[in-house]
């Protein structure tokens, strides 16, 4: 059955990230996949995560760093990074913050991201 998405369930987390879950396990009770448009302010980080499932991050405004293998890859407006399932990672905003879509495989959930807080 087809279904129309018009308001997504929001997600709280602490830092002044917005999260905004179109599709997934909380919004739609999906694990298969999640879809969330995700708003970070300037500077925002997160604690090392080694995630079970594939990410694919498409920044909308703004940059995103991918710190990973001791190194930092930039991803700035209209560019994408896949970060496969099992690679340890860290998530950083740039100095004018981030607005980004991520689309998880299977769908996001806390006790599958493996943070390292």
């Amino acid at each position: 059955m087809v279904k129309l998405i018009r308001t997504p369930q929001r997600v709280p987390v602490p830092g002044g990230k917005v999260i905004d879950e179109y599709v997934g396990r909380v919004s739609t009770g999906t694990d298969g996949v999640s879809v969330a448009r995700m708003k970070a302010p300037p500077g925002w980080d997160e604690p090392a995560q080694t995630p079970q499932f594939d990410e694919v991050t498409l920044v909308l405004a703004g940059r995103l760093v991918v710190e990973h293998d001791d190194t930092r890859t930039e991803v700035a407006a209209g560019e994408a990074v896949l970060t496969p399932a099992g690679q340890t990672v860290r998530y950083v905003a740039g100095s004018d913050g981030a607005e980004y879509v991520a689309v998880c495989v299977p769908a996001f959930a806390p006790e599958l991201a493996g943070r390292e807080d």
